[in-house]
């Protein structure tokens, strides 16, 4: 049973990505438009790569050489015309700050009939940076803020005020050009001025927001750093287009049309899933263990993007901890499976795209001497899954529009 749950999975997993890469969506966005000057390319995130060729496919000659920034791993080749640099991610590097100062020279100077190009996806908050403060100190409030569990806004909100390009500066930096965006969204709502911290979007949030994050969180702060997050960022950009191509929803969507063509009867339950990662999984396991004798096949899909708050030294991600926390509900079940993945197929700072447990998966870990407890206390969720086989390992796929997660239920 549950080596055909697996591969109903991986069927669900697959069609899932294809649907939501990011070329048919650039090709749209780019259809019948004229440019009155030149068109410079700047592609920035984890789809970085996928969403330049595909424009490099649709316009050709007409476009002017361009940038590509993107995570280590995720360039697949040459783009004619295109410079493609890696950086880091989730925290930004010294990569990071000189790709993006190559994408600053490239956009100096320009003039009203020049187009920038602008390419985004997740991501970019890490990979597109011109700090405001020395690199350490981003790197360091960076990293406080991913460990103690605030989310994907709170986090952004923060790093536009530390930042030269975020928050609607780099549209500042390329005026009079017009920027015309095309936005793989990763966050919950698609709200596009966090997404990558808005580099090219009036910021709806405020200093009194930046400045209630830091004490929610109690983050230790320099005077400089807490000088600039009192600082105002643009809230109005003339000189910007934004289109916003794909998203969570859609993600869900292809998961729950891939199960229905397996025979499961689907269910999508949120595309806007924003708790705790193990909060979730538990969640998701119980769903799946009250209906496991229901006697039909279901699939309850949910979306979104979990968080996770640091208590152990340990490697893993949000959906490895999913997985995890929902094998513990699930233990002993014959019938039920339970996977979750981020879309861009990384998880955290792992090679892993998420994982997948069954109801064998707590059985199997004990063998190894292994609790699913003291796992996700340590946060060491990805060695304990390459353990019992529970890695998804997807490379990068080339998209980045959040996470999905899906509780298989077979009669």
């Amino acid at each position: 049973m549950f080596d055909t749950m697996r591969e109903d999975a991986g069927y669900i997993i697959s069609r899932s990505i294809e649907a939501v890469l990011p070329d048919e969506s650039v090709r749209r966005a780019l259809s019948g438009r004229r440019f009155p000057g030149r068109v410079i390319p700047v592609a920035v995130g984890k789809a970085a790569w996928q969403m330049a060729r595909a424009a490099k496919d649709a316009l050709g000659d007409r476009l002017s050489p361009g940038i590509v920034i993107t995570k280590y791993g995720h360039v697949r080749g040459p783009i004619p015309g295109m410079t493609c640099l890696e950086a880091g991610h989730p925290v930004p590097d010294e990569n990071s700050f000189a790709a993006s100062r190559e994408a600053l020279a490239l956009t100096e100077g320009l003039n009203e009939t020049d187009t920038v190009l602008f390419l985004l996806s997740g991501g970019g908050s890490a990979l597109f940076e011109s700090p405001l403060v020395p690199g350490g100190v981003l790197q360091d409030v960076t990293e406080q803020l991913l460990a103690c569990g605030a989310d994907i806004t709170e986090i952004n909100t923060i790093r536009k005020r530390l930042s030269a390009v975020k928050g609607g500066r780099f549209a500042e930096h390329c005026a009079p050009a017009k920027v015309l965006s095309v936005i793989l969204s990763d966050i919950v709502g698609d709200p596009v001025d966090m997404i990558a911290s808005g580099p090219a979007y009036p910021d709806s949030s405020t200093c009194a927001d930046a400045l209630a994050v830091a004490e929610k969180y109690s983050l230790r702060l320099t005077e400089d750093t807490r000088r600039l997050l009192a600082g105002e960022t643009p809230k109005k950009l003339d000189n910007v287009e934004t289109e916003v191509s794909g998203s969570v929803r859609e993600l869900c969507a292809a998961a729950a049309a891939a199960a229905a063509a397996l025979g499961y009867e689907p269910a999508i339950l949120t595309a806007s899933l924003d708790c705790e990662a193990k909060d979730a999984g538990a969640r998701l396991g119980r769903l799946a263990r009250d209906h496991a004798g229901s006697g039909k096949p279901l699939c309850f899909i949910a979306g979104g993007e979990t968080v996770v708050k640091l208590t152990g030294k340990g490697k893993g991600g949000r959906n490895q901890e999913l997985a995890l926390a929902a094998a513990e509900e699930i233990a002993g079940l014959d019938n039920v499976l339970v996977f979750s993945l981020g879309s861009d197929g990384t998880d955290g700072p792992t090679d892993a795209a998420g994982g997948i447990t069954d109801g064998g998966t707590k059985k199997a870990l004990l063998a190894q001497g292994l609790s699913i407890r003291d796992v996700l206390r340590e946060n060491d969720a990805y060695p304990a899954l390459r353990a019992v086989g529970g890695l998804i390992m997807t490379g990068p796929t080339g998209t980045n529009v959040n996470d999905v997660s899906a509780a298989l239920i077979r009669p």
